[in-house]
């Protein structure tokens, strides 16, 4: 399943896991190594403590692309987009 996102985009598929398993991937067009890395570490927290706030349930393989707007945004508006989508993952992959 897709999620798009004005920060990032993510794709989420099932694992058969009980855990929940992230990749944070930046393009080169959001600027230099030192933009990206950022970029990707603040995803990476933020997804984190999203996933510390979702219930138990069927585990899934994450693959989060940044955009240009994760390395400005305040963090609690990234931390708030995360925990959105992650919600959003859980509801469907329940539903399934």
């Amino acid at each position: 399943m897709k999620i798009q996102h004005l920060m990032f985009a993510l794709r989420a598929r099932p694992n058969g896991l009980d855990e929940v398993r992230v990749a944070v991937a930046a393009p080169r067009s959001l600027g230099r190594a030192v933009a990206r890395n950022r970029s990707r570490r603040r995803l990476r927290e933020a997804f984190r403590a999203a996933i510390v706030d979702l219930p138990s349930g069927p585990g899934c393989d994450l693959v989060i692309v940044a955009r240009p707007p994760t390395g400005t945004a305040p963090f609690a508006e990234l931390r708030k987009a995360a925990a959105g989508a992650l919600g959003s993952v859980a509801h469907r992959l329940a539903a399934t």
